[in-house]
């Protein structure tokens, strides 16, 4: 009992730093192109990790385990990132919330896929009256649709459940800020390559808003979220734990209320009760 309200707790924090993702990368695609972003928010946390594993001298992965650190790298580190802040360029943040609302389906998906976890079926009805939820609330909110940045979303979501679910098996062997530390040093050679290649050609034009984005996205959604996150879902769950996933548009919503004054609504409340029912739901049977 006490490991899985360790895991919860863990997961927990992972989620509200998160939160501030979606956001932060709407914020920096104002002065950043997509692919720049994605590739120095790696390179800034790929430094700073390989500086962790090698003050802390940590073990090399094995030759076995280098296959499902590809599968991190191109999940969370470059697939994630660098879809979103392209389908933002066509869609609303608030949209957005429309397939984060899925995420944790496709993270429980891949958790029975690749993880060998087994959810009993009321677990899944509860997941999937959260996303509902949700996803009903973001249809009605979130502005109107893309052709082009609907698919990159939901691809984007694809490819991060994926990341989750094979970054937080190999936690339990490796440690969650070691999996996502290494993740970030295999991908550093490709990604630096990119950065130089999309450098902006002046940093005039670039506001303070727009360059604290970047460190949030770099220090706090692609290294310091994952410490939490990996941790949580390596000893809580990954089906279960992953279903926290749910509040995070919700945290999205309070930030941006207590940031930038954004209205709380009476319905908006409603839905986080409802949405935290049914993240209780799937807990108790996960």
């Amino acid at each position: 009992m006490q490991k899985s309200l360790a895991g919860w707790g863990s997961g927990l924090v992972g989620v509200v730093i998160f939160s501030g993702s979606l956001p932060a990368t709407r914020i920096a695609i104002g002065g950043f192109s997509p692919m720049f972003l994605t590739s120095a928010r790696a390179v800034i946390a790929a430094l700073v990790g390989s500086l962790l594993l090698f003050a802390l001298r940590e073990t090399r992965p094995e030759r076995r385990d280098l296959p499902a650190l590809v599968l991190v790298a191109a999940g969370v580190v470059v697939g994630f990132p660098l879809l979103t802040a392209m389908a933002l360029q066509h869609i609303s943040a608030a949209r957005s919330v429309m397939f984060i609302g899925i995420l944790p389906l496709f993270t429980a998906l891949f958790g029975v896929l690749r993880c060998g976890e087994r959810p009993r079926p009321a677990f899944w009805l509860f997941s999937g009256c959260g996303s509902l939820v949700i996803v009903a609330y973001a249809l009605a909110h979130g502005g109107e649709g893309s052709l082009v940045g609907d698919p990159m979303m939901f691809a984007a979501v694809a490819l991060c459940g994926l990341g989750y679910a094979e970054g937080a098996a190999l936690s339990r062997r490796l440690g969650g800020w070691q999996v996502i530390s290494w993740s970030l040093v295999l991908s550093l050679p490709i990604m630096a390559a990119l950065s130089f290649a999309t450098l902006p050609a002046s940093a005039a034009g670039i506001t303070a808003p727009e360059w604290a984005a970047l460190g949030y996205v770099s220090l706090f959604s692609m290294l310091l979220g994952f410490v939490f996150w990996y941790r949580g879902l390596a000893i809580g769950g990954i089906a279960g734990v992953g279903q926290l996933q749910l509040l995070q548009p919700f945290f999205g919503l309070l930030l941006a209320a207590v940031l930038i004054g954004d209205a709380v609504t009476p319905a908006m409340l409603a839905i986080t009760l409802v949405v935290v029912g049914c993240v209780w739901g799937a807990k108790r049977y996960s």
